[in-house]
């Protein structure tokens, strides 16, 4: 009977530990071991959402290329409809442009202040890089960033909007579509886009496909010999392809973007119209704007940071200039006024003189910088002219440079600049 007993209670004893190691294996495997199961559910739920976000911006990048309506417009969000009419009409806006390529990055989520949807949506900021190129012209891609708002519901992402982000300083980029219908020229070495009538665009095409063989003569290298011209229907058009303001560009009668900043960034450039100012010239104004803007478009390559703008935009207008016929007084008006006053410049343009508000000191400084570079052409050689704006382009001081290739130092250039501004205008 003892013998029993003792059996029993250690029987019941051997239960007792099993169940409470059963408990207690049981209580650390809800307790311990999951505590990094929540981050890695977030994480895989966070790369299900850009996965599935990412497969919807391929989705509608292939449904532009192949000029897939409906599914372009299965991917907007059917309750936003206010985005949903707008992106009906960017669609059929840009039936008429030729696009080689055209596709979406997602850059980022939480790229902006979202507050919760009222029903209970669930809505993501992001950041999104547009890559696109029109086909015979651009050799790189146009990269535009958009911030849009995505939501998810029933299972599916749709894109729901492009301004959410305005508020918190995310703008996305305007292109000419975004405006209205693309109209679509094109010349011999020219693209022009716009809003306006064929018979308006093409007096642009003329223009440009005349600028281009100037331009080839001077910078016959480093460039695929083609501009493409986007002429939007007015000024403030014009400053939002810019990601600018319109007083940024009031005096100017075209840019070269790329030159001029923005939220968009111009791998492949643009000449993009100011047209109230362009309206304003004359046909030599026209075309020697135009064979200006274009010498940028050719000397992209050759344009950097180091290079100083009475240098950049000097090159551009003595290429504008060199078989216009006219004189250094002619072309010079402001400066000449000013020389014949005796006040001649103590330096040669600054940079930030390019972006004076004065009409008259903003002509000044333009007008400068080609008298200098018409200069380097006259008493040295043309050559020389392009081996001192390569040069420059590489890095280093400009006066390094000066010595290099002219033998003067920047002070020496400066004394000589001032001199033939005499000997010129005077």
């Amino acid at each position: 009977m003892a013998a029993a007993q003792l059996r029993r209670s250690l029987t019941a004893s051997l239960v007792r530990v099993a169940v409470l190691a059963a408990l207690f294996a049981l209580l650390f495997q809800c307790t311990v071991h999951p505590s990094s199961h929540p981050a890695k559910a977030t994480a895989t739920a966070a790369d299900a959402a850009e996965a599935g976000m990412r497969q919807l911006l391929t989705r509608q990048a292939a449904a532009v290329l192949h000029r897939d309506r409906p599914a372009f417009l299965a991917a907007v969000d059917p309750r936003a409809t206010g985005y949903l009419t707008r992106q009906r009409k960017v669609f059929d806006d840009l039936a008429d442009v030729p696009l080689a390529a055209w596709s979406y990055r997602l850059v980022a989520t939480g790229a902006f202040p979202l507050p919760p949807a009222a029903d209970g949506t669930v809505r993501t900021a992001a950041q999104v890089e547009l890559r696109y190129r029109l086909t015979g012209f651009d050799t790189q891609p146009v990269s535009a960033t958009y911030y849009l708002t995505f939501a998810h519901r029933d299972g599916r992402w749709y894109v729901a909007g492009d301004d959410d982000g305005a508020a918190a300083g995310k703008h996305s980029a305007v292109e000419l579509w975004d405006q209205g219908p693309v109209t679509v020229v094109r010349g011999r070495y020219s693209l022009v886009l716009g809003p306006g009538s064929v018979t308006a665009l093409r007096r642009y095409a003329d223009e440009a496909d005349e600028a281009v063989p100037q331009v080839r003569h001077a910078w016959p290298d480093g460039w695929t010999g083609k501009v493409v011209v986007e002429v939007p229907g007015s000024l403030a058009r014009m400053a939002a392809l810019l990601g600018a303001e319109p007083a940024d560009y009031r005096n100017f009668a075209a840019v070269t973007a790329g030159e001029a900043g923005g939220t968009a960034t111009f791998h492949s450039d643009r000449v993009i119209i100011n047209p109230e100012a362009f309206a304003g010239l004359s046909e030599f104004g026209r075309q020697t704007t135009l064979t200006h803007e274009t010498t940028h478009v050719a000397t992209r390559a050759t344009t950097t940071a180091n290079t100083p703008l009475w240098l950049s935009e000097g090159v551009a207008d003595w290429t504008a200039y060199r078989t216009a016929g006219r004189t250094a007084r002619e072309i010079a008006a402001e400066l000449s006024t000013a020389v014949a006053a005796g006040r001649v410049p103590a330096a040669l343009p600054a940079d930030a003189d390019f972006h004076a508000t004065d009409a008259a000191a903003l002509s000044r400084a333009y007008e400068g910088g080609w008298l200098a570079c018409r200069m380097v052409a006259d008493q040295w050689s043309p050559a020389r002219l392009t081996d001192l704006y390569r040069a420059v382009a590489a890095g280093g001081s400009v006066d390094s440079h000066l010595r290099a290739t002219l033998g003067l130092t920047l002070p020496a250039f400066t004394a000589r600049w001032r001199a033939y501004l005499q000997q010129e205008l005077a």
